[in-house]
């Protein structure tokens, strides 16, 4: 059997293509795979580094806004469109896989339209509640298209094959109990808040939150703050931090990424972060209550739809970046403290949301079109 799956851009594309290849080789270990992505994004390092082989299509988005230097990336992106659909049908022709599944970012567009165009059977997964452009398109001709929400489903096309799974998490976060989490990271007792932005980082949750920790490390509140400044952090929040005296503090963890996020969200009594699906779901998995601030550029507005799923089930409160300011987070964050069982109910309301059978959901699709 071979599968090839087309992926890329953001670890919310990759991340779901890796699962869904493991749940693939669990259940036939002689499965061949074959990842198609773009040079230059997460996926050419990510890919390689699970140990899959990988083939390379350029593609590239298209920038909104005008300026002189989108305009340039705007002429690349159009001469690779013109060439990435060829040479998408040159490696499925290569390969010849008996099934074609693209979880989105902009290699998934042309190399998923392509196997349509040759006959090869076609599957899709829609992380967001929001579909983007490419998925709303590609699901005309597809097999099978696998959703995390119910809410995505009006949006693709009437009597389209469409299929709730959820989306595949990690194996090990719901391994570490929230004592034991707590007891690794070397934390005294009191509410643990962890905040991040993923692998960049976000500026708002950055140029607040030296602020907030400020505020807990100073009032009667016994709290623990985890956050994650990534990269486009680097080099100013340990410095505010720095700035405000406060770096050091035993009930603070800071760092640029963290790697050991089972522990992390295990730990939390409240997450504080963007709204990504990949996010949100292990939000669900782990049952915790969260305030959600969306990435209000992402493609679609689909942040806020995603964040909706959760604001409207009473298991997140959604915060609008543009609403965002350190005195409304304080109020929300000093009401969770003073009322933990408005933060127990929230993070009971997002496990209810969580599809335990996921795995099995997306085999018995796939293996339904293999058969």
């Amino acid at each position: 059997m071979k599968i090839l799956i087309a992926c890329g851009g953001t670890g919310g594309h990759i991340n779901p293509a890796l699962a869904i290849a493991g749940i693939i080789e669990k259940h036939c270990p002689d499965a061949e795979f074959l990842f198609v992505g773009t040079p230059d994004g997460m996926e050419s390092t990510l890919i390689p580094q699970a140990g899959y082989p990988m083939e390379h299509v350029k593609v590239a988005g298209l920038q909104r806004s005008l300026s002189p230097s989108n305009f340039v990336r705007n002429v690349k992106a159009a001469g690779y469109l013109m060439t990435a659909g060829s040479h998408a049908k040159a490696i499925i022709k290569k390969f010849q896989p008996d099934l074609a599944i693209g979880t989105g970012g902009y290699a998934a567009g042309p190399v998923i339209r392509a196997a349509q165009q040759l006959g090869i059977p076609t599957a899709i997964h829609e992380q967001n509640a929001y579909p983007g452009v490419t998925n709303k398109l590609l699901a005309k001709r597809a097999k099978a298209i696998m959703m995390t929400f119910e809410a995505a489903k009006k949006y693709f096309p009437e009597g389209a094959p469409t299929h709730v799974t959820g989306l595949p998490v990690r194996g090990n976060l719901t391994k570490c109990t929230k004592e034991q989490a707590k007891a690794k990271l070397g934390f005294p007792e009191g509410m643990t808040i962890l905040s991040f932005g993923g692998s960049q980082g976000a500026s708002c949750l950055n140029e607040i939150m030296p602020e907030i920790m400020d505020w807990h490390l100073h009032s009667d509140m016994a709290v623990n703050h985890i956050h994650a400044y990534g990269k486009f952090g680097r080099d100013s929040f340990p410095q505010a931090l720095k700035e405000r005296g406060i770096d050091g503090s035993e009930r603070m963890r800071v760092t640029e990424y963290i790697h050991d996020m089972d522990v992390c969200l295990a730990a939390a009594d409240l997450v504080i972060s963007r709204a990504g699906a990949s996010t949100l779901s292990e939000l669900e998995a782990v049952g915790r209550a969260s305030v959600l601030i969306p990435y209000p550029t992402a493609a679609e507005n689909h942040q806020y739809h995603n964040a909706m799923v959760l604001g409207k089930a009473g298991a997140a409160i959604v915060i609008e970046q543009k609403n965002l300011t350190a005195d409304r987070l304080k109020e929300v964050i000093a009401d969770l403290c003073a009322h933990p069982e408005k933060r127990i109910a929230m993070g009971q309301r997002a496990g209810a949301l969580f599809a335990q059978d996921t795995d099995e959901r997306i085999w018995e699709i796939l293996s339904g079109i293999l058969s």
